[in-house]
């Protein structure tokens, strides 16, 4: 009952959208890296994510803190699940818990829309990259179909998250909740993903993702 409940709840938020020609393209690019037009924000919500969220995320959504997602390049329709999750207790974060809970389906819908207008923000120059840790990285990425879902840039889509650039923390801590079975998606979908990949294989999964995109180096003799 109570997952009828949530389903329920979770298409009252989306109706509006799911009731549009656009939003019927959109849901034919999910999970194909294609992004769809971001919704129309009220002005407000630029305020009131700085007030309620740009601390822990960072004003341009890209969070200094390793273990806090990056938000920036996220679609909205990801953000406005995940808000949804923290807020009927499907999630589990205490402080994301509080501040979702006291949200309503418009503001879910405020905030994941103008989630879904900040671009995404390369990661910072990292130390030299391992080569062979890449190089095995994309193999197990490729091996394990990552791309299937999240895109063959790993831009994700909809209800797909974006994980080029993520923090490679937030990552691994994802990956090993969803195959501990300490996290729950809107699906099962992830928790079958990672059924099979070994925590070695996690953590190389994680890092190749976590430096997709990042700043080039300078050039040599600069």
């Amino acid at each position: 009952m109570r997952s009828v409940t949530a389903a329920a709840l979770l298409l009252s938020c989306t109706m509006t959208q799911a009731q549009s020609p656009a939003a019927d393209a959109a849901a034919d690019r999910a999970g194909s890296g294609a992004t769809a037009p971001a919704a129309t924000v009220s002005a407000d919500y630029d305020a009131r994510y700085a007030a309620t969220c740009a601390a822990c995320h960072g004003a341009d959504g890209r969070s200094d803190t390793d273990t806090t997602p990056v938000l920036s390049g996220q679609h909205s329709f990801y953000a406005l699940t995940q808000l949804f999750l923290f807020r009927e207790g499907r999630r589990a974060n205490q402080e994301m818990s509080a501040v979702a809970k006291a949200m309503s389906n418009e503001d879910m819908q405020g905030f994941a829309s103008f989630i879904a207008t900040l671009p995404p923000v390369p990661p910072p120059r990292p130390a030299p990259a391992d080569a062979d840790k890449m190089a095995r990285g994309e193999a197990l990425a490729k091996q394990y179909k990552c791309s299937f879902c999240h895109g063959a840039d790993f831009s994700g889509g909809e209800q797909v998250p974006r994980i080029a650039g993520q923090h490679e923390t937030y990552l691994l801590s994802t990956l090993r909740e969803f195959k501990n079975g300490e996290r729950q998606g809107y699906t099962m979908a992830m928790i079958g993903a990672v059924s099979e990949i070994s925590q070695e294989e996690l953590d190389t999964v994680a890092y190749y993702l976590a430096r997709l995109g990042a700043e080039p180096a300078p050039a040599a003799g600069r």
